[in-house]
């Protein structure tokens, strides 16, 4: 019997829920003193573990991302250990635990939470185990290597850069939200035009860090060499921003980008009558939002933004990503069927305790008729129910199904640009960029472009196949055709008269 594919949380621009780590501030890093050391390690030599090891995780979709420990001895015999996902620009997580005793090493990492456990192959240094996190486990080998890997791409801008950086932090007060972020601002006269960078799905730091890019970083430092200046900033709950995301959904998120227009209005450097968003994948639902909202909003781009309900892009990427990775056509099918039972119940049944019953036994029934899943102890697999089912409950989980942009986008009356890659798997351009051409249109909205980027992927890389798993091996963050599209339409748009 073949396995099916679970598939059930939104894979869209993506930070990945596959690790779920928590971001420190920008290029921030715990010391030691953050860190707890351990004492029960010395059944086994700890030359043997000492030093920095890398292993790659494949999760879902076939996304791959490096995990870093770093492990030392300290004077006392006692010994310290952190974490880092340099493919998520996330480093010095703390290792809490550490034990080692006759070749078998176990790490916890109760901030994610997360553990490895794994046996040390003294014939080539290697230690082989499994990293265990959200009712997931996924194999992992680490190497030990002399320095931690570089995170620098080729497109990273290099300082000093020839325009002006800040530090900003401002506040949503009605949600009791503290945001920080970064103002880039360009270097000759102002006040200037400007534009908000708004991040996809998940906690995401201001650089949209994934996959070892940083595809804000290389936009806004594009934007700002062009004489725009450009704000990004940490989501809720990440890096410098404060917040706990668990009972937020999208609108709310569409508040935090109202709080970011209001401050970039008050500022003198900056133009109020040429603020401009740029919303990356659910960036792109929430910009609309916004631009309903503020009439003060100048333009708006919408890149690989959904023109569909939630329900509809999931089937629609959860097909295609499959596809990617070789699944079958049964498989596929029997996937969708399950996806829609279960959203069925989130849609229809609104009392939460109830909709987790009903989504437990149907997944509880799934995974006894999977093959792979029959070996797996009964406590691994309740993991993986509560996994899956707390995501799906979720208020975001529940908007995001059912919302639908496109009366939205028909009240859109300021100018869009609408692009996606042509090799998107997470939001198909066909069916998103045809909705959201007919929506404006419907609309009467006089100024608009919908156009899809020839072979390019989700994050608008040029790539073979649009799968998720090349988007740490491609070294390019973002297509130079792309930026300029970005670039040179945002500057027909913002000529002063």
């Amino acid at each position: 019997m073949k396995s099916k594919i679970i598939i059930c949380l939104v894979l869209l621009s993506i930070t990945i829920a596959g690790l779920g780590c928590s971001s420190q501030s920008e290029g921030s890093q715990l010391d030691s003193s953050q860190l707890n050391d351990t004492n029960n390690a010395s059944a086994g030599n700890l030359k043997d573990i000492e030093g920095i090891w890398i292993g790659n995780l494949t999760v879902q979709g076939g996304l791959e991302l490096r995990i870093v420990f770093n492990i030392s001895t300290n004077p006392d015999g006692s010994i310290s250990a952190s974490m880092d996902s340099p493919d998520q620009g996330v480093s010095g997580i703390p290792v809490e635990s550490v034990s080692y005793k006759n070749g078998n090493l176990n790490l916890g990492v109760k901030s994610i939470p997360g553990s490895f456990e794994g046996i040390y192959k003294e014939n080539n240094e290697t230690i082989e185990g499994e990293w265990k996190q959200a009712g997931s486990v996924f194999p992992l080998v680490l190497n030990r290597i002399e320095k931690a890997p570089e995170t620098h791409r080729e497109q990273d801008p290099i300082k000093p850069y020839p325009y002006t950086e800040e530090e900003v932090v401002y506040e949503n007060k009605e949600a009791g939200v503290k945001l920080a972020g970064t103002l880039s601002l360009p270097q000759s006269e102002g006040p200037f035009p400007a534009v908000i960078l708004i991040t996809g799905s998940g906690q995401q730091n201001r650089n949209e860090e994934i996959a070892g890019h940083r595809p804000f970083l290389v936009l806004s430092d594009y934007l700002t060499r062009q004489g725009i200046a450009v704000l990004r900033v940490d989501d809720r709950g990440i890096g410098g921003s404060t917040g706990n995301v668990s009972q937020d959904t999208t609108e709310d998120f569409a508040e935090d980008v109202l709080t970011g227009v209001e401050y970039l209005k008050s500022l003198k450097e900056i133009d109020p009558s040429r603020i401009g968003l740029i919303g990356h994948s659910e960036g792109g639902l929430i910009a609309p939002m916004v631009a309903v909202k503020s009439p003060d909003i100048a333009f708006i781009i919408l890149m690989a933004a959904p023109g569909v309900t939630g329900e509809e892009i999931l089937y629609m990427q959860s097909d295609r990503i499959a596809r990617a990775e070789g699944a079958s056509n049964e498989t596929i099918a029997q996937n969708e069927a399950l996806m829609r039972r279960m959203y069925s119940v989130v849609k229809e049944e609104k009392n939460n305790t109830a909709a987790e019953e009903e989504l437990r036994e149907i997944l509880r029934t799934e995974i006894a008729n999977t093959s792979e899943q029959k070996t797996e102890s009964s406590g691994h697999s309740e993991a993986v129910i509560d996994a899956q089912v707390t995501a799906l409950t979720s208020p975001w989980m529940r908007f995001f199904l059912t919302y639908d942009p496109r009366p939205t986008l028909m009240k859109v009356k300021c100018p869009v640009l609408a692009i996606t890659g042509e090799k998107d798997l997470q939001v198909p351009p066909e069916e998103n960029l045809r909705a959201i051409d007919d929506a404006l249109k419907a609309g009467g909205n006089k100024d608009y472009i919908v156009k899809e980027l020839q072979g390019l992927n989700h994050l608008f890389q040029t790539a073979k196949t649009g799968s998720l798993s090349e988007y740490a091996k491609i070294e390019e963050t973002i297509s130079p055709d792309a930026l300029e599209i970005i670039g040179n339409w945002i500057l027909e748009h913002i000529q002063e008269e």
